[in-house]
């Protein structure tokens, strides 16, 4: 008896996405079947590329045709993305999510956070854009090797627009683009921030974009209420250390995400110094900061904990040379960074959903 389209789909609606928690038929990611005598083809369509179930889901549906439809089926599987969204409106419309990363003091490791975030996503085949909002202390021109770098401008109908930097698969707009040296102070006002801040996303190029990673300024003040008025940002991720001082503020940044009057959904807590590893004992951990304060804290505010990033040397070194750290492949930093990446973009994917089940 041959195999039926039919009776793939239907043994496909035994495999569930378990972040969405509904099957991938009724999600609609079943894509292009194509059946020859015992071999099944078709793709499954991800809510994102840097999917950390993807090979759990591609197994499932493998296991799925052989029990439901034929144990002697050959079944290839074509895993592919198209990113999620749920923003809309006329600011930054080929941009898909945004997401604002924050921290409630400084020093706690918030920009290189971003910049390997950013990487890491670009990394998984997604397309990304990093946006340096932290006005008055931009660092992402150093960590991604682009200090010299200037924006060019571009025509686009009828209107001069800034072409971002780009480096290791990430376009970049930071101010630091636009100051004599970084030694020199941005010394403005709230106002005048604002409008600088505002122009790094209107009067930019930006093209289509799957993420735009925010790396905003320490703390809760002009910077975040302009960016969460005038752009519609899909999440928030915090990051703090595992002491208390830093937690205390990290708090109050997760409390003003989620005033009534901002209302942007805390995507979760980023650990950042989690542990010291020093190089040559690698599998020793020093909790110099606290253990697991962060996680904790996540756990007391119901909200999911990111990722814990430990603090090793190399990642300081990396952001100074300019190379983030995540593309050190299979070391313990790198791997925690991504490991971080599909942590955050699974979080938008299901903010996404529940955006979608809200105005159904």
């Amino acid at each position: 008896m041959s195999i039926t389209t039919a009776q793939i789909i239907d043994a496909l609606r035994n495999v569930d996405d378990p972040d969405l928690k509904k099957d991938i038929v009724t999600l609609g990611m079943v894509r292009d079947i194509a059946i020859d005598g015992k071999k099944v083809a078709f793709t499954v369509v991800l809510t994102t590329p840097a999917c950390p179930m993807k090979d759990m889901i591609q197994r499932a549906c493998v296991n799925a045709v052989k029990y439901y439809v034929d144990k002697e089926a050959e079944v290839s599987v074509t895993m592919t993305a198209n990113v999620t969204t749920k923003r809309s409106g006329l600011v930054l419309p080929n941009v898909r999510n945004v997401v604002a990363v924050s921290s409630g003091k400084g020093g706690v490791g918030k920009s290189t956070v971003a910049a390997n975030l950013a990487a890491a996503l670009a990394m998984q085949g997604a397309r990304v854009g990093l946006v340096d909002a932290d006005i008055y202390g931009p660092s992402i021109p150093i960590m991604f090797n682009v200090v010299e770098e200037k924006p060019k401008l571009r025509m686009v109908n009828g209107k001069n627009l800034l072409v971002p930097v780009e480096s290791y698969g990430v376009k970049i707009m930071s101010i630091g683009f636009f100051i004599e040296s970084q030694a020199q102070a941005v010394v403005w006002r709230g106002p005048m921030a604002v409008k600088a801040m505002n122009q790094l996303f209107g009067d930019v190029d930006w093209g289509e974009l799957d993420y735009m990673i925010v790396d905003l300024p320490p703390g809760t003040g002009d910077i975040h209420l302009s960016l969460v008025g005038s752009i519609p940002v899909t999440g928030a991720v915090v990051v703090s250390t595992p002491q208390a001082v830093a937690l205390s503020d990290a708090q109050k940044g997760v409390s003003m995400f989620r005033l009534e009057s901002v209302n942007v959904p805390v995507l979760g807590i980023v650990e950042n110094m989690a542990w010291f590893t020093p190089a040559e004992l690698p599998e020793n951990k020093y909790y110099i900061f606290g253990r697991d304060g962060a996680k904790e804290m996540a756990a007391r505010l119901s909200i999911p904990l990111l990722g814990q990033i430990p603090l090793v040397q190399s990642i300081c070194e990396s952001g100074d040379a300019g190379r983030p750290a995540v593309l050190q492949k299979d070391t313990p930093q790198a791997i925690a960074f991504m490991e971080l990446a599909q942590n955050i973009a699974q979080q938008v994917a299901i903010v996404n959903a529940q955006k979608t089940e809200v105005t159904a």
